[in-house]
C-alpha cells in the first residue's frame, strides 16, 4: 500500500498540492489525471521521492519495492540494453554486482565465501536465476529484437530506448508501478500488449496518460487531481467522465424531481458495470462498481473548451480524387501508387507503419510539401482547415492572441471587431488578460489551442488533423473528439489516441511502399480483420 499523508507542495504563492491524503491500495490501477499543469507527474515524483514535499509524508509496506518509468534516455548509454532493463530491479543488480566482483577476486577468502553464499541465496530469492531471460523476453515482447539486447543504450534507434526504459520499470514484478505517459512512442500492438500486462498486473500501478483507451483498457479507479486536491474515484476514465457529465447535468436541472435524478444515475452505474464484466479487468471493475454508492459520483470541475466547425456550405459530389500519388524520403519509399476519392459523409483515418508517410501525404494535399509522382485536384466547394503535426512557425512573432488571429479572418468576414475574435479565443479557454499574451511564449498546448481557434474562424467543411491531441490536456481532447463525431464536413486524420479513430473515423486508408489498404469500417474492426492483417504484412515486406 501506499500512504500518502497531509502531502502540501508549493512554488512560491502557487499551490500544487494541500493537505492531500490519499491510499493507493494492491490489486488497482489508477489513472492519475488533470488538466495540464495540475501537477500530475509532480506528484508521481513525490511518491517516488524525486521531490520532497513542504509538508507530509509518503509511507510504502515494508519490503515493497517501487519502479518508475524512467524519462531520461540517456541514463543508461554506456549500459547494454539487456543490463539497463536488469537495472530496474535495483536490490538484484547490487547483489548481482557484489556477487561478481567476489568470484573475480585473486584471493578467494573464507569471509568471501560466507558473503557469497549469503549473495547466492539473496540472488535466488529474487528469482536472479531466471533474470537474463526473463529481462529478455521482456524486451522481445516490447518489441526489441534479440539483436539489440548487447548493444550499448547510446547505439539503438531513439524510438527503442523508449521501450528499453519501459522495461526497465516493469522487470521483476514490482510491488509499486509509476508510469509516467507509457504509450509515447509505442506503436498500436506494443500498445496492446502494454494494456494486457497492466490489466493482468496484481499489484499497485499509478498511471499519467493522455490515452483514454489505454487508461478505460487498464484502470480500476481514477485519481483526480483538480483545485490543489486528488480524489480517487471508483471506474475508469469513461465511467468518470460521463458519471461526472451527467451529474452536473443532474444538479443543472431544477425541474427535475430528486428521485429521478437518483434513478437515473443508478441505473447508469448497472449500465456499466454490466460493460465492465466483458473487460480485461472484469472481476475488480465490476466488483468496485458494484460498491458504488450515489453520494461517490460528483460533477467535475473542470472546464472544456467549445469546440465548434461551422461549415459555410455543405460539400459538392467532388470532394478530393487522388492519382498515383508517391513519395520518398532519402531514399525510403513513404507511399506509391496511392490512388483515391473522398466522398460525402466520409471521416477517414490515416495510418501507416511509418508516421512520416501521413504527414507528408497531408502537407502534400495542403499544397506544403512536393510528390514526386501524381496528382490531387480538391473540388470547388470544399473549404478546408489544417492542424499540421508542426505549427512553431506560426508563432515566431511576438503577437499578442487577439492580433495572432486577426491575421486568419476569411474574407467572408466582414466585421471581425474584438468581441468577434474574444469568442472565438474564449471558446477555446483564453479570457480576460490572455489575449494580450504574447504568442511566442505560448505553451505547446495552447499554441494547439489557438490553431484550433483558427480552424473555427475559417468555417471549413473539411477538417485534416495530423496528431491533434498533441499537448492537450484531456479535456480538450474529449471536446474535440466529441465534435469530429458531431461534425457534418469531411474529417481526414491521423491521430496517436486509438478513442480518437475508433469514434471518429468510418473509412480507414493505410499508405505503404506498395498502394494504399482501403477500408470502409471502424478503427478497432480494422485492427482486428485478419485480412487486413495478410494484406499490411504483404504491403510492408
Amino acid at each position: 500500500m501506499i500512504s500518502v499523508k497531509n502531502v502540501t507542495l508549493a512554488y512560491g504563492k502557487r499551490v500544487l498540492f494541500e493537505e492531500v491524503n490519499i491510499n493507493f491500495i494492491k490489486g488497482n490501477c489508477y489513472g492519475v489525471i488533470g488538466a495540464n499543469g495540475a501537477g500530475k507527474s509532480t506528484f508521481l515524483k513525490i511518491l517516488s521521492g524525486e521531490i520532497e514535499p513542504n509538508k507530509g509524508s509518503v509511507e510504502i509496506g515494508k519490503g515493497e519495492r517501487m519502479a518508475v518509468l524512467k524519462q531520461n534516455q540517456f541514463q543508461f548509454d554506456e549500459f547494454t540494453v539487456l543490463n539497463t532493463v536488469l537495472m530496474g530491479h535495483e536490490k538484484m543488480w547490487k547483489v548481482m554486482q557484489e556477487r561478481e566482483h567476489i568470484y573475480s577476486l585473486a584471493d578467494f577468502s573464507e569471509e568471501d565465501g560466507i558473503r557469497a553464499g549469503e549473495l547466492e541465496h539473496e540472488f535466488g530469492e529474487m528469482g536472479g536465476y531466471t533474470a537474463e531471460s526473463d529481462a529478455a523476453s521482456l524486451l522481445s515482447d516490447l518489441g526489441i529484437k534479440e539483436e539489440y539486447h548487447q548493444s550499448l543504450m547510446k547505439d539503438i534507434p531513439s524510438n527503442l530506448k523508449v521501450r528499453v526504459l519501459l522495461a526497465n520499470a516493469l522487470f521483476g514484478n514490482p510491488d509499486i508501478l509509476l508510469l509516467d505517459e507509457p504509450t509515447n512512442g509505442l506503436d498500436i500492438e506494443t500498445i496492446s500488449w502494454l494494456e494486457n500486462f497492466l490489466a493482468d498486473y496484481e499489484n499497485i500501478v499509478l498511471v499519467v496518460s493522455h490515452d483514454r483507451h489505454f487508461l478505460d483498457s487498464v484502470c480500476t479507479h481514477v485519481a483526480d487531481v483538480d483545485r490543489s486536491k486528488i480524489k480517487v474515484f471508483t471506474g475508469n476514465y469513461t465511467f468518470w467522465y460521463e458519471s461526472s457529465q451527467l451529474m452536473s447535468r443532474q444538479i443543472n436541472d431544477k425541474n427535475k424531481k430528486t428521485e429521478d435524478k437518483r434513478q437515473a444515475l443508478i441505473d447508469f452505474i448497472a449500465r456499466f458495470s454490466a460493460n465492465a464484466s466483458k473487460s480485461k479487468q472484469a472481476t475488480a471493475r465490476k466488483k468496485a462498481l458494484e460498491k458504488l454508492t450515489i453520494e461517490e459520483i460528483q460533477p467535475s470541475n473542470r472546464k472544456y473548451p467549445g469546440i465548434i466547425f461551422q461549415p459555410l456550405r455543405e460539400v459538392g459530389n467532388q470532394i478530393l480524387n487522388i492519382e498515383n500519388l508517391s513519395k520518398s524520403v532519402d531514399g525510403r519509399k513513404l507511399f506509391d501508387k496511392i490512388s483515391f476519392s473522398v466522398n460525402k459523409g466520409d471521416k477517414i483515418a490515416f495510418v501507416s507503419r511509418d508516421p512520416l508517410a501521413v504527414t507528408q501525404f497531408f502537407d502534400i494535399i495542403n499544397g506544403l510539401g512536393q510528390a514526386d509522382g501524381g496528382k490531387f485536384e480538391w473540388g470547388t466547394t470544399v473549404s478546408k482547415a489544417y492542424l499540421p503535426v508542426e505549427h512553431n512557425e506560426f508563432f515566431t512573432e511576438g503577437l499578442t492572441l487577439l492580433e495572432w488571429l486577426r491575421q486568419f479572418v476569411p474574407a467572408h468576414v466582414t466585421d471581425a471587431d474584438e468581441p468577434f475574435l474574444r469568442g472565438f479565443l474564449g471558446k477555446m479557454l483564453f479570457s480576460g488578460d490572455d489575449i494580450g499574451k504574447k504568442t511566442n511564449v505560448l505553451s505547446g498546448g495552447e499554441k494547439v489551442r489557438c490553431m484550433i481557434s483558427r480552424m473555427m474562424l475559417q468555417n471549413p467543411n473539411c477538417i485534416i488533423l495530423d496528431q491533434p491531441t498533441n499537448h492537450l490536456d484531456l479535456e480538450s481532447i474529449q471536446a474535440f473528439n466529441e465534435q469530429c463525431i458531431d461534425y457534418k464536413g469531411i474529417v481526414l486524420m491521423t491521430s496517436h489516441d486509438h478513442t480518437f479513430m475508433h469514434t471518429t473515423a468510418n473509412r480507414i486508408i493505410e499508405l505503404t511502399p506498395k498502394g494504399i489498404i482501403d477500408r470502409l469500417m471502424t478503427f478497432d474492426d480494422y485492427l482486428e480483420d485478419e485480412r487486413v492483417k495478410f494484406m499490411r504484412d504483404e504491403m510492408y515486406a
